[in-house]
């Protein structure tokens, strides 16, 4: 933590919380924005169905690689120059997205928009956690935790009316706006929050010694195998939503926000009781209340999905219940994961963000096309993923003090 951080920022602590929500939100905000203009922006560059899924993977890749070295740059150069720098790479793709005529051009400003998008949610938990105590720290994340929650699911929503009412390149337009606001926003309040002491060396032979530390800390990898994995358990659900919302559920375009109004509803009132919980109760029993959650919540989807029909009535709050169990607990666990590398939470942080990243791009890439169509594959692979978190948290809970 800095020990000057009482007189960086003077403002309401939600109100920081609400800059780096916005940070955070960059990154999934603009991969599932435009999703639902693909077949308009195929038809319009004249491009394949693979071409059009390379918009997506070259996002993810750019994504996912830069995501290892956005924290390890913020530790030895500040987080305020790494955020400053994101956001305006993200705008310049932005702009170079919404011109794009043909769809070569498009996949190579895609690449650009995911490896700068990445900073803002890498480099923001690093502020969290340079700014204030633990039992502080974990409030403010809980409130950045139902902004990035809430993203995946209103993203689709603004996407698609962007289309609907004008075309595909106005969602470009869309984000490099985002772009342009919250850069100006970061650059006028952002204080640097990385003591002047605290910094790291940037040299080759460094970073390779922190990330191999990292990587062979079972302590560490556990840790966010048990943040991250669980997530992808609500989130193959979104990935999966027009044919499990169409196809399985029955219900028209129209009324897809019902599925993406209890998502939402689950995440920020689990996100909200994690904060109202900080300092309460010990933060390992904060955890076991969140798994106990998810778990009996998936075990429970998957017995109805042996005995009914696929019916909205039971399938929405589940999911919203699933949803409420994750938000409770992955802000406790995040922090975890920095505090195992204190003189090196960026470089935590930025491992933590590509281990995710890379599993949102398997469950996306792989999973959901395998079990998209079947309801009791769905509620199956989303059990699968929570009890990868689960048994990781077990394996490591008697080990943290």
């Amino acid at each position: 933590m800095n020990p000057d951080s009482a007189t960086l920022w003077r403002a309401p602590r939600w109100a920081l919380a609400i800059l780096l929500a916005g940070l955070a939100t960059v990154g999934p905000f603009s991969i599932d924005t435009y999703l639902p203009a693909f077949s308009g922006i195929a038809a319009a560059l004249n491009a394949t169905p693979v071409q059009m899924q390379q918009t997506l993977s070259s996002y993810l890749l750019g994504f996912a690689v830069m995501n290892l070295f956005h924290g390890a740059l913020s530790d030895s150069f500040g987080r305020r120059p790494v955020v400053l720098t994101g956001m305006a790479v993200f705008t310049l793709a932005s702009l170079g997205c919404a011109l794009a005529d043909s769809i070569g051009q498009l996949v190579f400003w895609r690449t650009v928009q995911g490896m700068s998008a990445g900073a803002g949610v890498v480099v923001s938990r690093a502020i969290i956690r340079d700014m204030f105590p633990p039992a502080e720290a974990q409030r403010v994340m809980s409130q950045v935790t139902i902004f990035f929650g809430v993203a995946p699911a209103v993203a689709p929503m603004v996407g698609g009316f962007l289309f609907v009412h004008a075309d595909w390149h106005s969602i470009f337009w869309f984000l490099v706006l985002v772009g342009a606001v919250l850069l100006v926003a970061n650059w006028r309040l952002l204080p640097e929050t990385l003591h002047k002491d605290q910094a790291q060396p940037f040299h080759p032979v460094s970073l390779l010694r922190g990330y191999r530390q990292m990587c062979s800390s079972r302590r560490f990898l556990l840790l966010v195998l048990a943040s991250g994995i669980p997530f992808n358990g609500m989130f193959l659900y979104v990935l999966a939503a027009p044919v499990f919302l169409g196809e399985h559920l029955g219900l028209a375009p129209t009324q897809f926000f019902w599925f993406f109004c209890f998502t939402i509803g689950g995440i920020m009132s689990g996100a909200w009781l994690s904060g109202r919980l900080a300092g309460r109760i010990a933060p390992k029993r904060q955890i076991r209340h969140g798994f106990a959650i998810m778990l009996a919540v998936a075990v429970l989807n998957v017995a109805l999905n042996l005995v009914l029909a696929p019916s909205v009535w039971w399938a929405l709050p589940v999911i919203a219940v699933f949803s409420f169990g994750w938000s409770l607990m992955v802000p406790v666990v995040t922090l975890m994961v920095l505090d195992q590398n204190p003189e090196r939470r960026g470089m935590a942080s930025s491992l933590q963000a590509a281990i995710g990243s890379a599993a949102n791009g398997l469950v996306a890439g792989v999973l959901v096309p395998l079990v998209m169509h079947s309801t009791l594959g769905l509620a199956v692979a989303s059990l699968a993923l929570m009890s990868v978190g689960l048994v990781a948290w077990l394996m490591i809970k008697r080990e943290l003090s």
